[in-house]
């Protein structure tokens, strides 16, 4: 990628970022290896409780406060294109909405590609919505004021949770938060972007991931439909959302593409663009001014959907 694209503040970074060329399954494995190496030295936020809860095929870490709760929940999906990552990685993002919003939150281990291609994942985190409804008073949650998230492979996971909801009725997620979502397999087919080589994802991963989760050849006709949130044609009824996106992405121009179908369906959205972001720096760069800036605005959404 060319760094003059990359934000100022993230070049030096970004010129020591390797790649990650998953889309050979032997490297895959040693990524899931090593996102759970780095994934211990990330760990929860003082004073926030947690707890593992096994369900029929995945499992939910609960991350609650010590002290008063507000009656928000945050069912969290974590990253990792549908084929790695797990809850663990993302203790600090899960512990940081309990921090900031006294809410209790879920974070679901669900079953990943190519072992488990659609819908194995998407039914664990399905199973983990019911869960966290049927248990929202035990809790000390409204179960309307659940709000649904996810970080990458995780945001597309959230943005197809988020329909599948909507699809089956019943109660509804407050609102849908999407960092840096995966949410078009057919970004694949544009082989322009692999000359990009994106930083952290690229479109080779992409192809790669897509295509052992849909158990086919990503971006063709063979695709269902309901398996993609970006194939939905109708987006109408879903809930108010959030997507933060680096316009240095990968996933940069589907998000764009997504916000405004959703807009014209009649949803709220907020696209919040970070200029010269690649996939996934707010999890590589947690303290720069970029990235600060950056939560302080998700918060801010997050606050005033609370409020309204």
């Amino acid at each position: 990628m060319n760094i003059n694209k990359i934000h100022p503040e993230l070049r030096r970074l970004a010129k020591k970022l390797p790649p990650v060329p998953i889309h050979y399954y032997w490297l895959l494995r040693i990524m899931r290896f090593t996102l759970k190496m780095m994934a211990r030295k990330r760990p929860c936020l003082e004073g926030v409780l947690t707890q593992d809860i096994p369900l029929k095929h995945g499992e939910i870490r609960v991350y609650q406060p010590g002290g008063d709760k507000s009656g928000v929940g945050v069912l969290w999906i974590h990253g990792g294109g549908f084929v790695s990552g797990c809850v663990s990685m993302d203790d600090p993002i899960c512990s940081r909405y309990v921090r900031e919003l006294n809410a209790v939150v879920i974070s679901v281990e669900y079953r990943l590609a190519p072992e488990h291609p659609y819908p194995a994942g998407s039914d664990d985190i399905f199973d983990a919505w019911l869960w966290f409804v049927g248990n929202a008073g035990k809790l000390g949650v409204d179960p309307n004021r659940i709000i649904i998230a996810g970080q990458s492979g995780g945001g597309g996971q959230a943005a197809f949770l988020a329909q599948r909801i909507l699809d089956f009725g019943g109660v509804q997620p407050m609102a849908q938060l999407l960092f840096c979502p995966m949410l078009d397999d057919r970004t694949c087919n544009n082989q322009t972007l692999d000359k990009e080589k994106h930083l952290l994802w690229n479109n080779k991963n992409n192809r790669a991931a897509w295509s052992w989760y849909l158990d086919c050849e990503a971006g063709s006709d063979e695709v269902l439909e309901s398996a993609v949130p970006a194939r939905r044609d109708n987006l109408s009824g879903l809930p108010v959302t959030w997507i933060g996106i680096g316009d240095a992405d990968l996933f940069y121009a589907e998000s764009k593409v997504y916000a405004e179908r959703l807009e014209l369906a009649g949803v709220k959205v907020e696209l919040d663009v970070v200029q010269g972001g690649f996939h996934g720096f707010e999890v590589a760069a947690p303290a720069a001014q970029i990235t600060v800036g950056y939560f302080s605005r998700h918060f801010s959404f997050i606050r005033r959907v609370l409020s309204s």
